[in-house]
């Protein structure tokens, strides 16, 4: 069975999304930002979510490495 795309984090920001996707990147854990598109036009953020997905066998790690950076800030 095929491993499917979930959504680990939303992003009001298109700019925050691309580098969440390049921590994941650096990691080794293939990533894809959907609806930055639409955060280029609309800023309003319920309307612009920009979703960060990954496998779902590689959410969790993904999850940790993202957490782990945000406590670094």
């Amino acid at each position: 069975m095929a491993d499917k795309l979930v959504t680990i984090a939303k992003f009001a920001d298109y700019i925050e999304a691309d580098l969440a996707k390049q921590l994941l990147d650096d990691f080794g854990i293939k990533s894809v930002v959907t609806g930055q598109n639409a955060a280029n036009v609309y800023s309003v953020p319920a309307i612009a979510d920009t979703d960060l997905q990954v496998f779902e066998s590689q959410a969790q790690q993904a999850r940790e490495i993202l957490e782990s950076h945000k406590k670094q800030e």
